[in-house]
């Protein structure tokens, strides 16, 4: 546009001819001359050269990718970066700059109403506040492709995060998360800010007014920290945790389809691995110069240092049923039989569940989240197979005993009278120990005709008393050897009685 105005100028104003404009702006005549007769002032339009990009042959490929995506959620769509890897596989060789350039054209192009709206930068001090969140997630578990709830918490300052993954999200789990996070990063900062969790909320008034849930604030007073609750709807306000869950997913979260992992264990090892090698190589936002990990160094000496672990447990009452069972989220796990009929306490961890009864630990358990199992404990049957020997043949719970004792059963109960001889071989448990048995019952096997007084002689032996050591002394030895003399024993009379004697 600026060289028609300049063409008109000098054609127009200052009267000089074609032939002199093009010479002065090294265009040809035909040019100058079609731009003058123009009625308007508008430039010519000139059409687009088509050009040929390295892109050009998967473009299709990357249009119908994001297509498919347009239709999914958030946290299941590709980012750029996973679609270059995917076409660079493919035989793509170029740059990522260019995919990414297509794909935010065909986003542009396949978008409606693009999110155009506006928020305010914020900035915290060293040790003034964290963030956290949860996210959903999916990962392979012990052979199947498990749904997870995830754990977001991060420093607010230098933008550490942790990750923890669980199962379900409930109490227990919020509490083990601060507790791994507050670890890792080696202390707590003064303020936490979420959402309005139900974990955390009980209910919400009025502005920034919340009923905390009781547990929650126990959990805060034990750490020293005020939570300080979003607005509804409002989760721009903690928006860097909200971007450490979009961040992860096209990070951390992008290997885990390739990725199998034996237990939950397993996989938390992992996330801890990944989120500290990640702070070793990403540069702060705010000063590029360093790492997370090096500002993450500053901002600990601002924190307050980790107390002892808050016991983030659970209480419910559960009640003991006559086969010695308590029910938990669809799965049954046993109890000792003398606490049948009674209700007990249920303390719940995100791993262990523990059972106590009149202010003591009764039973302890590997938290199951698959549904509609049992779980039996064996020993915690033996009072009652003392009573009822008939029910060690076909009881559910002793399938799980030890070999060695599966093996002394199969012995026993081919003779009359076996499974009340073996009744009294697990009655030992309890006195003498489950290894001193074990030791036992192998020693009578090993001789071929194992029976029930052959074990508990060998038990007997094994837990006997341990003999004392005699200690043998040297008698004395005398220089001179005593004498019988009667009549020094007349010497040592006195007068008054030999007279009285007499």
């Amino acid at each position: 546009m600026g060289m028609l105005a300049k063409i008109r100028r000098m054609h127009l104003r200052e009267q000089l001819s074609i032939r002199e404009i093009a010479k002065r702006t090294n265009l040809s005549r035909n040019t100058v001359r079609q731009w003058l007769r123009q009625p308007a002032m508008l430039e010519p339009e000139y059409p687009n050269r088509p050009g040929v990009s390295i892109v050009d042959p998967y473009v299709d490929v990357l249009r119908q990718w994001v297509q498919t995506d347009s239709h999914r959620p958030k946290r299941d769509r590709r980012t750029a970066k996973i679609m270059f890897e995917a076409i660079k596989a493919q035989g793509y060789a170029g740059s990522y700059v260019r995919v990414a350039i297509h794909v935010r054209r065909l986003r542009q192009e396949i978008s409606d109403s693009p999110n155009r709206t506006a928020y305010v930068p914020l900035t915290f001090a060293h040790g003034e506040a964290f963030q956290f969140d949860w996210s959903c997630e999916y990962a392979w578990i012990g052979g199947l492709r498990r749904r997870l709830e995830v754990a977001h918490c991060k420093l607010a300052s230098s933008r550490a995060f942790w990750l923890v993954a669980y199962f379900t999200q409930s109490h227990e789990m919020l509490f083990d998360a601060h507790t791994r996070s507050f670890t890792a990063f080696g202390g707590i900062p003064r303020r936490g800010i979420y959402d309005n969790m139900k974990t955390a909320v009980d209910r919400i008034h009025k502005g920034k007014l919340r009923t905390i849930n009781a547990r929650f604030d126990a959990m805060c007073g034990h750490y020293l920290f005020e939570p300080d609750f979003c607005n509804v709807a409002s989760g721009w306000e903690k928006g860097i945790v909200e971007k450490n869950v979009q961040d992860r997913r096209r990070q951390i979260w992008a290997e885990s389809p390739d990725r199998r992992w034996a237990d939950l264990g397993e996989l938390n090892n992992w996330l801890a691995q990944r989120c500290r090698t990640a702070w070793d190589s990403m540069a702060h936002p705010q000063w590029p110069a360093m790492t997370v990990a090096e500002v993450l160094q500053d901002e600990r000496l601002q924190l307050m240092p980790m107390p002892k672990p808050f016991d983030g447990y659970v209480e419910q009452p559960v009640r003991v049923s006559s086969t010695s069972l308590i029910h938990f989220q669809r799965n049954r796990y046993s109890v000792p039989t003398p606490y049948a009929h009674r209700v007990v306490s249920l303390h719940i961890y995100p791993e262990t569940l523990v059972l106590v009864a009149d202010g003591q630990e009764i039973a302890q358990h590997g938290r199951r989240f698959d549904r509609h199992q049992t779980i039996y404990d064996w020993q915690h049957y033996i009072p009652l197979i003392s009573q009822k020997p008939g029910a060690l043949r076909n009881g559910a719970p002793f399938i799980g005993m030890p070999q060695t004792l599966l093996n002394l059963q199969r012995h026993l109960l081919k003779h009359p009278g076996g499974d009340r001889v073996m009744a009294q071989v697990l009655s030992a448990i309890p006195l003498h120990g489950l290894d001193a048995v074990l030791v036992a019952v192998e020693l009578a096997l090993e001789s071929g005709r194992p029976s029930g007084e052959h074990v508990m002689n060998v038990l007997g032996r094994l837990k006997g008393p341990v003999p004392q050591e005699t200690i043998v002394s040297a008698p004395l030895a005398l220089k001179e050897e005593p004498v019988a003399n009667v009549s020094r024993y007349e010497q040592l009379r006195s007068k008054a009685e030999v007279n009285n004697v007499a």
